[in-house]
């Protein structure tokens, strides 16, 4: 009976996890370029980001989900007080960014949590993957942002038509989506992107080697040119209108991405206390209730944090919201692919301040990057040292 009371909070602190990440993350952060440029109004934004947050927890959330859970730590796994201290930690913190109008790092929140418990609990730290966590994280700056400035210097040259480099970014998007790897496109439970499975469905499970590169290859090019296609078509038709599609399919693509790397870090704290419990629930479904958990977050929640990306960052036309949107899909799908987790409030902030330097710096608010990064690292060391030290006051008390 204590087992599954025990279980029971742990799911209800993971499901408030699952809803803190939609209000102050996934759910804010793929639009906030879109809205910037006036492309999607707040509301409307929210609506859809849960959605897409929703599909691509279900199809892509494994990775992250399997990471979070069981490589933060070593020597064990985490008890259940020890995950419901660190869900309820992340939890709280979250939330009190979304409420005051701050995009805490999630990544670095649940992290700093799961790790503060864990060494808590006597387990011991995972140095490998914390290089690899905190390489990327302190890639992401540089790269996302280098990304989006040179990206936005391109569509400001006059001497580049609108009309070829928004389609040939077109063509780069196309070329990442195709590849990307989806649960229902593999056999069994791995993943398998969207040129691949085109290319065996040609040639055969059996193929191997050069062919099924060729076909991939060409796969690839074929889906990224009818993507880049259909765009030129709509910028020949109205200009704007086609760069306002074309932002709208990137928010898409982002909150996407969102859903699949930050359901991860509300659910992977507790993947150890079902098979501990012996408790055999397929990991879809579990994927699936915590993409419902980020769509009501973002429904309810995201609005606010929606607001303060979009408008108090930085002054976004389509042109730079554009730019702002293509390193963050393409950052945000390396760490699925790699499973790790990685903070979109990093990701996005990062690209839309690199996206408006292009523009000589107009419009950015350099008071508020400061106080960012140091609510980001701050909330890496205070998840640290609450979890670890909620844990040793719980496991007292008990």
């Amino acid at each position: 009976m204590v087992a599954i009371v025990t279980l029971a909070v742990a799911a209800l602190a993971s499901l408030f996890m699952a809803w803190a990440i939609g209000a102050g993350s996934s759910g804010s952060t793929p639009f906030a370029p879109a809205v910037g440029a006036n492309a999607i109004s707040v509301m409307r934004a929210g609506f859809v980001v849960g959605l897409l947050g929703l599909a691509g927890a279900f199809l892509q959330g494994a990775n992250v989900t399997e990471a979070v859970g069981s490589e933060l730590v070593v020597g064990g796994s985490l008890s259940p007080t020890a995950a419901i201290v660190a869900l309820a930690t992340a939890a709280a913190l979250v939330a009190i960014g979304v409420f005051a109008g701050y995009p805490i790092a999630t990544a670095f929140t649940v992290t700093g949590a799961v790790v503060g418990s864990g060494l808590a609990l006597g387990l011991g730290p995972a140095w490998p993957k914390y290089i690899e966590i905190t390489t990327l994280w302190l890639l992401v700056p540089f790269v996302g942002g280098g990304i989006a400035f040179a990206t936005a210097k391109l569509l400001r040259d006059e001497r580049v038509p609108e009309s070829v480099a928004v389609p040939a970014l077109a063509f780069l998007v196309g070329v990442v989506l195709a590849n990307i790897e989806f649960v229902i496109l593999g056999p069994g439970s791995s993943g398998r992107g969207i040129a691949t499975a085109l290319a065996r469905a040609v040639l055969g499970e059996s193929a191997t080697g050069t062919p099924v590169l060729a076909a991939t290859a060409l796969a690839t090019v074929a889906f990224a040119g009818f993507f880049a296609g259909l765009l030129r078509l709509d910028l020949n038709r109205d200009e704007a209108a086609g760069q306002r599609h074309f932002l709208l399919a990137l928010g898409g693509l982002v909150a996407f991405s969102a859903g699949g790397s930050q359901v991860g870090l509300a659910l992977g704290p507790l993947i150890p206390l079902l098979e501990q419990g012996n408790i055999d629930i397929a990991l879809p479904v579990l994927l699936f209730a915590g993409g419902l958990g980020l769509l009501a977050g973002s429904w309810t929640g995201a609005p606010r944090m929606i607001k303060a990306l979009s408008q108090d960052y930085s002054s976004l036309g389509p042109r730079r919201s554009i730019a702002a949107l293509i390193p963050s899909f393409a950052i945000a799908q390396s760490a699925v692919f790699f499973g790790v987790p990685v903070s979109f409030n990093e990701i996005i902030v990062s690209a839309i301040i690199g996206s408006g330097y292009a523009a000589g710096g107009a419009g950015v608010s350099r008071q508020k990057m400061v106080y960012t990064v140091l609510a980001w690292l701050g909330s890496l060391a205070l998840a640290l040292g609450v979890s670890y030290g909620g844990f040793l006051l719980v496991d007292a008390l008990l």
